[in-house]
């Protein structure tokens, strides 16, 4: 196995300082693999120093113009800086090199509701969903988009396979209340806030809609 996919094993197992040893020996061995940087700014993400990773993601980029998973790396960093203006033309260039995975299109998509330009997010939530059927996330995310345009039905088709895919959503199960209040049905929004509490006691939006719906019944 080479050192790069070793890297990989130990970053899925949590063990950092392992993965970056292992990386950190990829780029001796091999200075002109982007690959190698990528991973071990990855490394460097996890653990929480940024403005490392950054050099080492830049780096990958400098070998390789066409570097995709470093725009792609560098997006998510800048997004959980709330810089979301940079982090959308990060995802862009990604995908612009050649990055059409599911995770790019979730970004892209995340970042523009963010943005408040959900119209142009939901293309990208909608293949990020489609590229990978089983993300419970990618469902909620793209049912809230759908529910902030007003699609109701269409969101509660995606807030229900969310729960199919992760029955602990307290927050798809709230968002489903909501549609069915939208829907003036009250008995089966108080059923879903209901479902949202019992595995949240504290979610507060849907104790306070539970009690809203309570008192207009």
């Amino acid at each position: 196995m080479d050192k790069n996919q070793l890297g990989v094993q130990y970053m899925q197992e949590g063990n950092w300082e392992e993965a970056a040893k292992s990386f950190n020996e990829a780029i001796e061995e091999n200075p002109n693999d982007p690959v190698a940087y990528i991973n071990f700014g990855n490394v460097l993400s996890a653990v929480g120093d940024d403005e490392k990773a950054l050099k080492f993601y830049q780096k990958a980029i400098e070998i390789d113009e066409n570097s995709a998973a470093a725009y792609y790396s560098i997006g998510n960093l800048l997004f959980s800086k709330d810089l979301f203006n940079e982090a959308k033309n990060m995802f862009e260039t990604a995908m612009k090199k050649g990055l059409n995975t599911s995770d790019n299109f979730f970004m892209l998509g995340l970042t523009l509701v963010q943005l408040n330009q959900g119209r142009f997010a939901l293309p990208y939530l909608q293949r990020s969903v489609e590229l990978n059927e089983t993300d419970a996330e990618a469902r909620f995310q793209y049912g809230l988009c759908l529910a902030q345009l007003e699609l109701i039905d269409e969101s509660m088709v995606q807030f229900t396979k969310c729960i199919e895919l992760d029955p602990n959503h307290s927050d798809a199960y709230y968002n489903l209340g909501v549609s069915y209040a939208f829907k003036e049905n009250g008995q089966k929004a108080i059923e879903m806030f209901n479902k949202a509490l019992d595995i949240q006691p504290d979610h507060l939006l849907a104790g306070h809609a539970k009690k809203l719906i309570e008192s207009n019944h």
